[in-house]
């Protein structure tokens, strides 16, 4: 049997959940339809997101159309969920996008578009809301196109004019398929099956984006969509007898407080007792027919929740990795420290952050032990208002939050070099280091410069894993990316020992003594490289009405946004360019009173630029290497 591992994706409110609900009920999975508005979806587990009516977490449900078992992931809407829906991408056969026929394109339709385009995700289009006041799917058609950039090819037809018939889809995919216009030329027609063959083909290559119109609440246009999903999108691949490979795409608990790792196999079987990096499998729950079922083992194409796995993390590889499945959207730019009401749940606190960091990584747990604080990752505000629910529900902790700050980022300006000899450092060691600038994106590397055999490896091991550690915290606070460092003085005393043959500490160095000089030299190089504080800065894309754009540009520019493009249509104008991710919340605010309520801002992370003088510091949490005396005397006090 055929298995399609399918995504279900959409901006906020478009109707996604509902379309699952109604795919699920007419594959005869559930007896009736769930509501959103009511709580009743069977996707929706959380009590959070059945309250507040819209999707937090992704979630798995299978269902059969003929001979094709779907597994049918439906995830978030909400732009501040976007990291959810980053993991789910890599594991996806096809996607369906769901567009409100009413709103029509709205930002996170864009940001999922770019997307699912840059990953090669063949995509069918469900034009939801047709049966509302005010739908326009015939229109929507030039904007899937025009501002999607997509191929739409309409395949039913709620209104006149939405159905091109057998000759404009012969038309469409005569552009890429020389037989079809062969046929067409020759003959003045192509027969149906060849065509349905050849738009099958083209889809799975994203040429083409066939488009459904309908309704999920009514179940209008829903049995075409589900013909499309069997006949055009194609079904997973993979070769059972290969070497396993998979990748874990979500970590939950289970009522015991067990891990439960979800994972896409791509290639080869993975069997119960199999043993893993991330402990020894020991139970194998695969999704048919809308339910969780325990099997011994989960082969090529399939998607499983794998018990047993103390240490897995989101994002870990089983067996072979898989390569060109890195990250699609950027990283959180807003921290928060969470505060708890009561000091003495502090410790309590930071364990079930953590265990939720388990389940989203980009939560980016930072620990200030000098200020006992924990502080958290944020894309938006609504992300606290999930964290303290799920806080409050699942861990029996009230918190409270302090006001959201932007992440910056270090880069390095020039060349620095430092080194500390044996016989003058603190420590019983020799560490040298030259810190250079990276290109951008090319990430931090850690390189030798001296003879591999100069030392024994761990102590080339503990400069390099301080050198990450230290680079956590650059000169004001920030992360330090992009740059190159250059390991160039080693030197360490061998072991010593007693007459009686017990180690002597004193005479002889230790990986500690590495990682505890390592901090000075590394800090003392950045300090002579010096480095620049860069903020996250967003693309932005405003629409207004065109009578607006003189009152509004002026207004924009005093809240920090820079446009680099203004186009006008008709009665409507957009305005494009860059808007610091610091102001992006003050900009929101203002919009509606700035464009009578008519504007409509979308804005996603683009890149970093220098930040204004002064300077932003984040405060140290490492006992500030920058500072050799305060630094000594607590290393020396904890040694």
């Amino acid at each position: 049997m055929r298995t399609l591992n399918l995504g279900i994706l959409a901006h906020v409110d478009a109707g996604k959940t509902s379309l699952t609900e109604r795919l699920l009920h007419a594959a005869g999975v559930i007896d009736e339809v769930g509501s959103v508005d009511a709580g009743t979806t069977r996707t929706d587990a959380l009590d959070l997101e059945r309250q507040r009516g819209i999707t937090i977490r992704s979630a798995v449900v299978s269902f059969p159309i003929d001979d094709l078992t779907v597994n049918l992931i439906d995830t978030p809407g909400h732009p501040d969920f976007i990291a959810e829906v980053e993991r789910v991408l890599a594991v996806l056969d096809g996607a369906v996008l769901v567009v409100s026929a009413v709103e029509g394109v709205q930002p996170q339709t864009r940001v999922l578009t770019r997307a699912l385009r840059r990953l090669g995700v063949p995509l069918l289009v469900f034009l939801n809301k047709v049966d509302r006041r005010g739908a326009r799917p015939d229109a929507l058609l030039g904007d899937l196109g025009a501002r999607l950039g997509l191929t739409p090819q309409p395949m039913n037809a709620p209104g006149t004019a939405f159905t091109r018939g057998e000759a404009g889809l012969a038309d469409l995919l005569a552009h890429r398929s020389e037989a079809v216009l062969a046929a067409f030329v020759r003959d003045g027609g192509v027969a149906p099956d060849v065509l349905r063959a050849e738009l099958a083909a083209q889809t799975a290559a994203t040429w083409v984006h066939p488009v459904y119109a309908g309704s999920a609440v009514t179940g209008a246009g829903v049995p075409e969509l589900m013909a499309g999903i069997r006949d055009l999108l194609p079904a997973a691949g993979g070769d059972p007898a290969a070497a396993p490979s998979g990748t874990v795409f979500k970590v939950d608990r289970g009522p015991a407080g067990e891990k439960l790792a979800y994972v896409r196999m791509f290639d080869g079987t993975l069997a119960v007792r199999d043993r893993l990096p991330a402990g020894r499998v020991t139970g194998i729950d695969v999704f048919e027919d809308g339910a969780r079922v325990t099997r011994p083992s989960v082969e090529a194409g399939r998607i499983a929740v794998l018990r047993g796995l103390a240490a897995v993390r989101i994002g870990d590889d089983i067996g072979v990795p898989r390569h060109g499945a890195g990250r699609q959207f950027a990283p959180p730019s807003l921290e928060t420290v969470v505060v708890p009401d009561s000091p003495a749940h502090g410790g309590a606190l930071h364990a079930a952050l953590a265990e939720l960091a388990e389940q989203d990584p980009l939560i980016n747990l930072r620990r200030d032990d000098l200020r006992d604080e924990t502080s958290v990752s944020l894309y938006g505000e609504v992300q606290k208002e999930v964290i303290q629910a799920t806080l409050a529900d699942a861990y029996g902790l009230a918190v409270s939050f302090r006001e959201s700050t932007t992440i910056c980022v270090e880069r390095v300006l020039g060349t620095g070099a430092a080194y500390e000899l044996k016989h003058e450092a603190p420590f019983l060691a020799t560490v040298g280091l030259r810190v250079a600038p990276a290109p951008e994106g090319a990430g931090v590397t850690f390189r030798l410069g001296v003879e591999l055999g100069s030392m024994p490896p761990a102590f080339f091991a503990a400069v390099e894993e301080t050198v990450h550690e230290v680079l956590r915290a650059g000169p004001h606070g920030w992360q330090v990316i992009d740059c190159v460092v250059t390991m160039t003085h080693a030197g360490y005393y061998a072991r010593q020992s007693h007459a009686h043959g017990t180690f002597d500490k004193s005479m002889s160095s230790t990986a500690g003594d590495f990682r505890n000089l390592t901090p000075l030299v590394l800090m003392a190089a950045l300090r002579q490289a010096r480095t620049v504080v860069h903020e996250p800065v967003h693309r932005f894309r405003l629409d207004l009405p065109a009578d607006l754009l003189g009152p509004v540009l002026p207004a924009l520019g005093r809240l920090g946004v820079l446009p680099t493009a203004t186009t006008a249509h008709g009665g409507t104008a957009v305005v494009e360019g860059d808007l610091p991710a610091a102001r992006v919340h003050e900009v929101e605010t203002r919009l509606p009173s700035l464009t009578r309520g008519e504007g409509v801002l979308e804005s996603a992370f683009d890149h970093y630029r220098p930040a204004p003088c002064p300077w932003p510091e984040r405060p140290r949490t490492d006992h500030n290497p920058l500072d050799r005396r305060e630094y000594l005397l607590h290393v020396q006090r904890r040694v």
